[in-house]
């Protein structure tokens, strides 16, 4: 849930709130040692690998990088510190080498996610042992097996449980009382009602005030999953797509709700951060010609109702558990009241235009930073999204440019006919063009292809 956990940092220290971002690495795994015998590499080293490619995908979509992130493999003394602690409070046991935490101890046990004991899914993470009390008892510290990563222990050689890994790193960095912790709809049973019981077992007063849970990505209303053949990566995304129009499609959707992945959305998402950063880059363009003599006075009423309206619509948004959809929708005024100013006659005569377009430039931008959607320069993500745009359509710049003269030489010979179906198969594999008294130009779109698609099934 790294997008929606780096809006929430960014939205917090707008708010002036100092905040301490946990994000905890799980290097020992059951699944981790089984990729790893997979592949004949050591474990340990097999996910600092990973953790490094994860890193530089969270790069890519700008996501904040957290306080700390701490590993499980580092961290053995302080899961140890908490079994015992467990232990000595009665809520686990012990058999042969292995420490499970015993549910019945813990009456409260389900009040996360409102599920019985008897729902606890056997198998998935949680080890099927006719040896436990109850079915579903979960290992707090397992025996070590041949084969397998183990440190020592007072109940012999082995390693933790999924479980309490997360428990008593958030306590070592956050303390057994903090405000939020997230994680994926797929996690809130057994994995967080677990971690809910074992960190009250060790201290009871160990307490979360929010808990956040992000839906998943989706294809054709199916779970993204390896499992059932319908995987990609980021990295695969981001070849054909800018990680900025990236991040905007999972923003664009609330972080709780499923997020339907199709290339229809990543085309839409792409063509509106177009706009947004080209109506940003014209606007930085002319206001850097404003003279430094230039009188700085009040904005029209007009544009300060827009402001305080923007302003007001984002903030009750984000403040409405994190509704980013409809802060990213508050953005259409602001974007074409700029517009307006720059391209139209009547706009390009109002007056205090430029102290408007400054003061709707600053609030657009404050939006753009709180949602990790602020780039570096305007102009050179807007290069980058061309080229993206030019490779989805298998198309180079001096193709795009040659059937654009081609164009313009039909028009002036009157063969509109030729210069109608030139526009047209640009269009088709997304390149619009736009006419104007100083040429033609283009752009990057949604292909027709796609639009009418989109209609179709509408």
């Amino acid at each position: 849930m790294s997008a929606s956990t780096s809006s929430t940092g960014r939205f917090l220290r707008h708010l002036g709130y100092e905040v301490n971002y946990v994000r905890n690495f799980t290097d020992v795994d059951d699944k981790i040692i089984a990729r790893a015998k997979e592949l004949g590499e050591d474990p340990i080293s097999l996910s600092r690998r990973y953790s490094e490619e994860f890193h530089h995908d969270m790069v890519h979509l700008h996501c904040l990088p957290p306080t700390v992130e701490p590993r499980v493999s580092d961290h053995m003394p302080q899961i140890i510190d908490m079994i015992k602690q467990i232990l000595d409070n009665g809520c686990a046991y012990r058999i042969d080498g292995d420490v499970y935490f015993s549910v019945d101890k813990f009456p409260e046990y389900g009040k996360l996610s409102g599920r019985k004991v008897e729902d606890n899914r056997a198998g998935e993470r949680v080890a099927v042992d006719l040896r436990k009390k109850n079915a579903a008892d979960f290992a707090l510290w397992k025996s070590a097996k041949e084969g397998e990563p183990f440190w020592e222990s007072p109940w012999g050689p082995g390693r933790p449980g999924w479980h309490i890994e997360c428990s008593a790193m958030s306590a070592a960095y956050l303390g057994y009382s903090f405000d939020i912790h997230g994680g994926g709809m797929d996690l809130i049973f057994p994995h967080h009602e677990n971690e809910i019981a074992q960190s009250c077992a060790a201290c009871e007063k160990s307490n979360v005030t929010y808990w956040i849970h992000n839906g998943f990505v989706t294809i054709d209303s199916e779970k993204m999953s390896k499992s059932l053949g319908n995987f990609f990566t980021i990295r695969q995304v981001i070849d054909l797509y800018h990680p900025l129009a990236l991040r905007l499609f999972l923003i664009g959707t609330h972080y709780r709700s499923p997020i339907n992945y199709s290339d229809v959305q990543l085309e839409r998402a792409s063509d509106r951060v177009f706009y947004i950063y080209q109506t940003l880059h014209d606007c930085g363009v002319i206001l850097s010609q404003q003279n430094d003599g230039t009188q700085k006075g009040s904005i029209p009423p007009d544009v300060l109702s827009c402001i305080n309206k923007f302003n007001d619509e984002v903030l009750m948004s984000m403040f409405d558990d994190l509704h980013t959809p409809v802060a990213l929708s508050a953005l259409s005024d602001p974007l074409k009241i700029i517009n307006d100013l720059l391209h139209t006659r009547k706009g390009r005569k109002r007056e205090l235009r430029m102290e408007s377009l400054a003061a709707l430039e600053q609030a657009i931008s404050n939006l753009l930073s709180i949602l990790g959607l602020m780039p570096a320069i305007y102009s050179e993500v807007l290069q980058q999204l061309r080229e993206k745009a030019l490779k989805r359509a298998k198309l180079t710049e001096d193709l795009v440019l040659q059937k654009i003269e081609e164009r313009t030489t039909a028009r002036m010979n009157k063969e509109y006919e030729k210069s109608d179906a030139l526009r047209k198969d640009l269009a088709a594999v997304g390149i619009a063009l736009m006419d104007s008294p100083e040429g033609t130009t283009w752009r990057p779109a949604v292909p027709l292809a796609l639009q009418e698609q989109q209609v179709a099934a509408a």
